[in-house]
């Protein structure tokens, strides 16, 4: 029944050419299908085109090298030749903590109008559990309807979760296995055709709302566990206690113990934002996601505890923080990344900007800043920032940067992964 899928014969289509779009759909062409991603981005649409990157993870020579098969472009009329779609839209939350799904609802609205016999479509966008058969089914069965096509017969509808982690290699978006659940077992056949050619493994769970409620616990897992540490490492500030030894004791557990490890909070567009869609879901049904709740107000605070830490130390050198001169190292969410979304070293950033201090940062893979109001370029002269510097402040620590033996000459050196220090 799917055996263009499994010859490759079939061509696909993948809205959204992002963090998770461009390698999903670079990773659909290297398996032998035709793709061509959509985005309402002209700027990435040509881009992929003229086989220039714009993700980390992505390389110049992987556009070149899938040249004859990916394809870009904004117009939603190319799935009339499409045998399939996969949407990877962002899903983040609007300014008052709410889920903001209208990407995904603006794209569904495409996609219906350009339903026809035989088209799987897959959701790999995070949301809440239902947002698979309570927002994307409908629009396409609305549109579907007048013409007597049924969900699992004429058409197929699938949720399949990203699993992507930006600069990591050790696990691929082949290699890291792939949860996958169908509308109806026709769906999920289609699905398992459609993906099995691209992922090392699938794994099937019995329906897209389980599918979504698991890939939301996998967030919230780490969310949690960094706001377990994050306040570790209040606790052992308090108490006079060296976080690191007490960490890599614990550590030492063959057993019951991941470890975890404290920083200056928690960004990106994935981890401080998925864990909020289910604990808006379960007020939805008048109930609460309290760790979830809990988890969120430590990691909130950790940026105001680092800017604390600066002005205890420029205290103690008898400066305060207003007119100081700062450096903050870092400025993307997690390590090797050119992403400073939700980023708590712009938080970092932020708070010492709003307290007169003359903030500055650097980081290698973000040039400029424009996030939350802070709007700077990162200093081109990294050591002789160090030497004028009142104050270096560790945010983020790229693995082929040593920041602390950059900073070794600093007046006052902070680093945001466990320790305080002064007085190099």
């Amino acid at each position: 029944m799917f055996e263009h899928f499994h010859n490759r014969a079939a061509r696909v289509a993948v809205v959204g050419l992002g963090y998770v779009g461009l390698p999903l759909a670079v990773a659909l062409a290297a398996s032998g299908y035709e793709v061509t991603g959509i985005d309402v981005d002209a700027a990435k649409v040509d881009a992929v085109n003229q086989r220039r990157s714009y993700v980390a993870d992505v390389a110049d020579t992987d556009l070149v090298a899938q040249a004859p098969r990916l394809q870009a472009t904004g117009d939603y009329a190319i799935l009339a030749q499409c045998d399939a779609v996969s949407i990877c839209l962002p899903t983040p939350l609007d300014r008052s903590g709410q889920p903001d799904l209208s990407s995904l609802l603006a794209s569904g609205r495409e996609i219906a109008q350009h339903l026809h016999p035989g088209l799987t479509i897959v959701l790999e966008s995070t949301s809440y559990p239902g947002t698979t058969t309570e927002l994307l089914l409908p629009l396409l069965e609305a549109a579907a309807q007048p013409q007597g096509w049924q969900v699992g017969e004429t058409f197929f509808v699938a949720f399949s979760p990203e699993r992507v982690d930006p600069g990591r290699a050790d696990w691929t978006i082949r290699t890291t296995p792939k949860i996958i659940a169908g509308v109806t077992g026709n769906c999920l056949a289609a699905a398992q055709a459609y993906y099995g050619q691209v992922f090392d493994s699938l794994v099937p769970v019995s329906s897209p709302t389980a599918a979504e409620m698991a890939k939301l616990f996998e967030n919230t897992y780490r969310f949690v566990n960094i706001s377990l540490v994050n306040e570790l490492l209040l606790m052992c500030d308090k108490l006079g206690l060296d976080c690191r030894e007490v960490l890599d004791a614990a550590a030492t557990k063959p057993f019951g113990f991941a470890k975890f490890t404290p920083g200056p909070g928690v960004g990106g567009p994935c981890i401080p934002v998925d864990p909020h869609y289910l604990a808006w879901k379960m007020k939805a049904v008048n109930s609460s996601a309290r760790f979830i709740e809990l988890a969120g107000r430590i990691n909130a605070e950790m940026p105001r505890y680092w800017v604390q830490k600066v002005q205890e130390a420029l205290s103690s050198a008898g400066k305060a923080v207003k007119g100081s001169r700062v450096l903050v190292l870092g400025a993307a969410y997690k390590a090797d990344v050119a992403d400073a979304r939700e980023s708590p070293a712009v938080d970092i950033l932020q708070r010492l900007l709003q307290q007169g201090a003359e903030a500055r940062y650097h980081d290698p893979y973000i040039p400029s800043l424009n996030e939350k109001g802070v709007l700077l370029t990162a200093v081109a002269d990294l050591e002789g920032e160090v030497q004028k510097a009142d104050c270096v402040l560790i945010a983020t620590a790229h693995s082929v940067y040593d920041w602390a033996s950059i900073a070794r000459d600093a007046a006052i050196l902070i680093d945001t992964r466990f320790t305080v220090q002064g007085g190099y």
